[in-house]
């Protein structure tokens, strides 16, 4: 069908609703001579007349009345649909879906989907994690969560989370064979999974803060990754010490298949960026997330924070 079929037949409905060119002009936002014009090119087009029409009244022909039987169905189930989605404003529905970091999957999403879900049950989530930054609007995702630079320049990035701490962590099998590290200069004496940075294949240096004062560290260890997940599965696997976010070494800690050491030397790193295109309306489950991410993020101790790589993993 051509846009200006459409047009004809939501003129024709309207006159046939009204019988009043005055009135129905009024209902679609024309003037009655516009849509007079309509009409006459529309009738003419058919080959049909639609309308009889006198300087008084008007009234549908037997084709017009034929036209209108066929039309309403289609009519009332748009309306239907039309009211449907006003009924849904402000109410989370359909399908939600997310580019993000892997990082961003376990500290931004996992800690808050268990809650949105519950509170939005008409809402189905889709997160898709990845390494590298992705067209999101070419791939048919609604938002990305990841580093700043991640957004397009025309895109809105909105912050929600941070700052995230960093986690020292090891097995209890590995600290019953050698002494906890108490200073980070005490690393040089342990075996520490080594992290070897995407961007530029060099070494992860691990950052220290304390006493408002920061530091790097290089470490040395028998296995190196380039995946906080996998460091910190080496590290339950009693392979050494890693470095990680907080939030993916936490289950872990919980279970009690890893213990914490140099906690008051651990910084905080930096914050994740949600974005999503900013020329269009942002759907209603996307807006509910970002306020209760928000919401996340203000229970949140306020702290410095420093940029750490490997947060784009």
């Amino acid at each position: 069908m051509r846009r200006t079929d459409l047009a004809d037949l939501t003129a024709f409905v309207a006159v046939a609703d009204n019988l009043s060119f005055r009135e129905a002009a009024s209902r679609i936002g024309v003037t009655p001579s516009a849509l007079s014009h309509t009409m006459r090119h529309f009738e003419e087009r058919l080959g049909f007349r639609l309308l009889n029409r006198t300087t008084r009244s008007v009234a549908l022909t037997d084709a017009g009345l034929r036209l209108l039987d066929r039309l309403r169905p289609a009519v009332e189930q748009i309306s239907r649909g039309l009211d449907d989605l006003k009924g849904e404003q402000g109410h989370p529905f359909g399908r939600l879906r997310l580019y993000v970091t892997h990082l961003a999957g376990a500290a931004v999403i996992a800690p808050v989907w268990a809650r949105f879900l519950s509170t939005f049950p008409d809402v189905q989530l889709e997160v898709h994690a990845d390494a590298a930054p992705g067209d999101i609007v070419a791939k048919g995702f609604d938002a990305g969560i990841g580093p700043r630079e991640w957004a397009a320049a025309d895109m809105i990035a909105v912050r929600v989370i941070g700052p995230m701490r960093v986690a020292v962590v090891g097995a209890p099998a590995y600290f019953a064979r050698r002494q906890p590290p108490r200073t980070p200069d005490d690393l040089g004496r342990h075996s520490c999974v080594q992290y070897r940075r995407a961007g530029d294949s060099t070494m992860f240096e691990w950052a220290f803060e304390r006493h408002g004062k920061s530091r790097r560290i290089s470490v040395d260890g028998r296995v190196i990754v380039n995946d906080t997940d996998l460091a910190v599965r080496a590290a339950a696997d009693g392979l050494g010490i890693a470095y990680a976010a907080e939030a993916v070494a936490d289950p872990f800690l919980r279970s009690g298949q890893l213990v914490r050491v140099l906690e008051d030397w651990t910084p905080a790193f930096e914050w994740f960026f949600l974005y999503y295109p900013g020329h269009r309306q942002v759907p209603v489950a996307l807006r509910a997330l970002i306020d209760m991410l928000r919401g996340a993020r203000r229970s949140a101790p306020a702290e410095g924070s420093l940029d750490i790589p490997f947060a784009a993993d």
